[in-house]
């Protein structure tokens, strides 16, 4: 997806700054031009001042991919989702947060077997897109707490560059 950002905004730096946070968030944007977070339609200046650029950049990136077909596709399609991860701990779960290769395969089904093998429930798995993120993390919220046992087969895991408890 980096790629196709790229190669449409290569001389429009700002553009594609907004572009690329549109799609973090998952804000669609609509045949007009207008962004939202699901239907929730969201003031440009505010997309730019959260961003730091113009509100007028928002609007011209919005409406350059209004008017591409190959993006309009992409982005009409985007939905943005609730993370609990940063309110596990009010929430009485556990979150591991697992860096490793984005390349390697096989890095969620080794957890996911090693934590269902351990009786674990999962509530959530969200996966950083490693051409969005520069640093991208694996972060599994589950109910309740873990177990000693559990963490050290988590860490023991070969491609595991870390693994962290919150």
């Amino acid at each position: 997806m980096m790629k196709i950002l790229e190669e449409f905004f290569a001389h429009a730096r700002g553009r594609k700054q907004v572009a690329t946070e549109l799609l973090r968030r998952g804000f669609k944007v609509d045949g007009k031009g207008k962004i939202y977070a699901g239907s929730i339609e969201l003031p440009p200046a505010k997309i730019g001042r959260a961003i730091g650029v113009d509100r007028r950049v928002v609007i011209e990136t919005a409406r350059a991919i209004a008017a591409d077909d190959k993006l309009i596709q992409i982005f009409y399609r985007l939905e943005p989702r609730a993370f609990i991860g940063n309110a596990a701990k009010e929430l009485g779960f556990d979150v591991i947060e697992i860096r490793a290769d984005p390349k390697r395969k096989g890095v969620v089904a080794a957890v996911t077997k090693t934590l269902a093998d351990s009786q674990v429930n999962i509530r959530q798995i969200i996966t950083d897109d490693p051409d969005l993120f520069p640093d991208p993390v694996l972060t599994i919220i589950i109910d309740g707490k873990l177990g000693a046992g559990v963490i050290k087969k988590l860490k023991e895991m070969k491609f595991a560059e870390s693994v962290m408890i919150k």
